[in-house]
C-alpha cells in the first residue's frame, strides 16, 4: 500500500445520495481474480445511462478527490469498488458517511475517506458545481484548504491516520510495533 500525507487536486462533484457498490463497479465486471483493470469501469452504468453524468465532464478530468453525499459505498461488500475508484486515480472520498464496510475497505486499501457534516457537504458542493474547485489535503494536520479560506478540520481514526502516512495495513503496523 502507497503512504499518503497530502494531496491537491480539483474535486470532482457527484451529488448523490446513497452511492452503492454496485454504481461504482458493476459485478459484471467482477470476473478478474486480480486487483487491475477496475477503474476503467467506474461508475459504468451511470455513465452509459447519463450522458450529462459528471464523470463525461471535462473540467473535472484527472480529479484525485471525490465529493459526494450521505451513505457512500453503501451494498454489497465488495472490495472491487475501493480499488475501482483508486485505478480511477481518486485518492480522497469526502461525504457525510459511509456504509461500515466501505469504509474499511477503503482505509484498509490506502483510500482516504473524510466525513463531513452536512452542512459542510453542501457547501463545498454548490462551490464545486458552480465552478472548479481545488482542494489541498494534508492527513497529517487533518486540515483540508479550499483557495484561500480557512482550513476545514476533519476528524481522522489515530490508528487509520498511522498506518495511511506509513503505507502500511493492520498487519504490517502490527508486526512493526511487536518487532520495532
Amino acid at each position: 500500500m502507497k503512504s499518503f500525507h497530502q494531496v491537491t487536486s480539483i474535486v470532482m462533484p457527484l451529488d448523490m445520495d446513497n452511492v452503492d457498490t454496485d454504481m461504482i463497479i458493476p459485478a459484471q465486471f467482477l470476473t478478474k481474480v486480480d486487483r487491475k483493470g477496475y477503474g476503467e469501469h467506474v461508475f459504468q452504468r451511470l455513465r452509459e445511462q447519463d450522458t450529462h453524468f459528471v464523470w463525461h465532464d471535462v473540467r473535472y478530468c484527472g480529479a484525485e478527490i471525490l465529493l459526494t453525499r450521505a451513505n457512500f459505498g453503501c451494498g454489497s461488500s465488495r472490495e472491487h469498488a475501493v480499488w475501482a475508484l483508486q485505478q480511477a486515480g481518486i485518492q480522497v472520498v469526502i461525504a457525510e458517511s459511509y456504509s461500515d464496510i466501505f469504509y474499511n475497505n477503503a482505509v484498509k486499501n490506502g483510500l482516504l475517506v473524510i466525513s463531513l457534516s452536512a452542512t459542510e457537504i453542501e457547501a463545498l458542493m454548490q462551490k464545486a458545481k458552480q465552478s472548479v474547485m481545488a482542494v489541498a489535503i494534508d492527513l497529517l494536520s487533518q486540515t483540508m484548504v479550499v483557495g484561500t479560506e480557512n482550513p476545514i478540520h476533519f476528524d481522522y481514526d489515530p490508528f487509520r491516520k498511522a498506518c495511511l502516512l506509513k503505507g502500511q495495513d493492520d498487519l504490517d503496523y502490527l508486526l512493526e510495533a511487536t518487532h520495532g
